[in-house]
């Protein structure tokens, strides 16, 4: 019996792939393993080279691009194309909107809040961003520090997501294609042309975006809990330490992929939210609560009334170098997320409307980053001025993975506060590796909604691998330089994404045609859809 479900698991992993994408992926992950477990100076030397090579010389291309990609979330939100449901007209999502959010959210943006939430505002309150004119330690740079956090962890980082997720649904739910990153062409070459190179090309950069993001991820998260167990316990862990943690957090998150979204992601994911909310809230209400409130409302309002500013600014009379370190890095990291993010999306978004995704992925997702950034960062630098804590030497003696330790040691209540944010780090790291490792399953087997455990298993420890051999060669210049590599042609794709919506959704409700023009594509709309009931009723048939 044993032997026959072990010989059933083997022929469903073998059945399953997509060859192709499969091998190349598991190749170059496998390279890029044994690259830096044997040769650790020269493969972290290269990836810095090729790292500073694109900030410096096409960092324009990332800003150029989110901004693109912000203004059209923002034109889904409010435009007449937000009606337009991923799935049958009468059908209604699977999750409730606790539950969806819950699990967009963790498999998103949130691993690294847990990092530098507490480290961000008061890193640019000491080192003040070169657009903020200001004295190090003053009150306007603890508005800019803020400010900047803001910027970089708000509306852009998750429209990115929500741009990719889109076309990948629309086409996957309303005209069966696969269930892959290479959706996005659909409207381009059509869905039976989806096997294509240029196809197999993009699902193949998807998977090799999908290891650099989450191993950057990984690495942060798995940094801080480390330092966590050394700042609480004076136990300093080293390189095979290291490796073992991250094994076993590798582990646990493979566990909860291998269970399934409904058993493992989603149940994981909700405690994750609920917890967060906890800490968060605690934060507020034992921290500096008036400080918080005044410093967060005027980050806010210069956040808005700047955004546009700060968005194209390189600092291009001086050095590009902040700029590149920071906005241009956070921008590649979002980039190189947005294949295995909006994979995920699109996944547990059948039945919503465009404008349900955005608003939930976009404006939801924002509206609770930025009180956590407010929060974190407002306390930090009125516990650095009153002398409560000492967060820049911690940062300065164990690095950025140190900063939230005596945040909340310094509070009411730490060492309780410094266990849950412990515990949060865990499952932060658990629920944004375990969506990445099903999004690799789904790359790498043309679709497949549930790929085989082994699958599963099999891209969690190469995933887990990485993140550790990165953190152990390079810190956190090693995983910086990792993202910007990996999401420089997600950059270019999220602009592809943009078109293929615009073409289809444009197909559907007319927007930008007049007179003559608007009566031809609304007549080959209605063409398009009397298509679609019919084969819909032949399905049911």
């Amino acid at each position: 019996m044993a032997q026959s479900e072990s010989d059933g698991y083997v022929t469903q992993f073998v059945n399953e792939l997509d060859t192709p994408v499969f091998v190349v992926g598991f190749v170059v992950a496998l390279a890029a393993v044994i690259s830096f477990a044997t040769m650790p100076n020269l493969a972290g030397s290269a990836v810095s080279d090729v790292n500073a090579f694109l900030w410096q010389n096409v960092g324009w291309i990332y800003l150029i691009a989110m901004f693109i990609v912000v203004a059209f979330a923002l034109f889904l939100v409010f435009g007449p194309w937000g009606n337009i449901k991923l799935g049958k007209e009468d059908e209604e999502p699977k999750y409730s909107f606790l539950s969806y959010f819950a699990m967009l959210y963790s498999a998103g943006i949130a691993a690294g809040i847990v990092f530098w939430g507490p480290a961000e505002a008061i890193f640019h309150y000491d080192t003040v961003p070169p657009f903020i004119s200001a004295q190090s330690q003053t009150s306007a740079a603890a508005i800019g520090g803020i400010q900047y956090s803001f910027f970089h962890w708000g509306i852009s980082a998750w429209s990115a997501y929500a741009i990719m997720s889109l076309p990948i649904a629309f086409y996957a739910y309303r005209r069966d294609a696969p269930m892959r990153v290479s959706t996005v062409l659909a409207p381009i070459v059509g869905v039976d042309n989806l096997d294509s190179k240029w196809a197999k090309l993009i699902d193949v950069m998807a998977v090799f975006a999908t290891l650099g993001g989450i191993a950057t991820t990984l690495g942060f998260v798995g940094s801080q809990f480390l330092t966590g167990i050394e700042y609480t316990t004076g136990i300093t862990l080293g390189d095979t330490g290291t490796v073992l943690v991250i094994t076993g957090l590798t582990v646990a998150f493979t566990l909860s992929v291998a269970l399934g979204i409904e058993k493992g992601i989603r149940r994981v994911s909700q405690f994750n939210l609920a917890l967060f909310g906890l800490v968060m809230v605690l934060a507020f209400i034992l921290g500096p609560t008036v400080f918080i409130m005044t410093n967060t409302t005027e980050a806010v309002g210069k956040y808005v009334n700047q955004f546009v500013a700060m968005s194209f600014y390189t600092n291009a009379a001086n050095d590009t170098n902040w700029v590149g370190s920071w906005t241009i890095f956070y921008w590649a990291w979002w980039f190189s997320w947005t294949p295995f993010v909006g994979l995920f999306i699109a996944r547990v978004s059948r039945g919503r409307t465009i404008r349900q995704v955005v608003t939930t992925g976009v404006l939801a997702s924002t509206a609770i980053t930025i009180p956590w950034f407010g929060i974190m960062g407002s306390t930090a630098i009125k516990l650095q001025n009153t002398g409560q804590a000492d967060i820049l030497g911690v940062i300065s003696e164990y690095g950025v993975a140190g900063s939230g330790y005596p945040l909340f040691e310094a509070l009411p209540f730490g060492t309780i506060l410094n266990a849950l944010f412990l515990v949060l780090i865990t499952t932060f790291f658990v629920t944004s590796a375990d969506s990445s490792t099903l999004a690799l399953g789904m790359l790498t087997t043309g679709g497949e909604l549930e790929p085989s455990t082994i699958n599963r298993v099999i891209w969690g420890a190469l995933v887990g691998a990485l993140a550790s051999l990165l953190m152990v060669v390079g810190g956190v210049d090693a995983l910086q330089a990792a993202s910007i590599i990996t999401g420089g042609p997600f950059a270019l794709i999220t602009l592809i994404a943009i078109f293929s919506m615009s073409r289809t959704c444009g197909d559907i409700c007319p927007v930008f045609f007049e007179s003559e023009q608007q009566e031809d594509t609304i007549s080959s709309t209605a063409q398009i859809e009397s298509q679609e009931i019919h084969a819909e009723s032949t399905n049911d048939d």
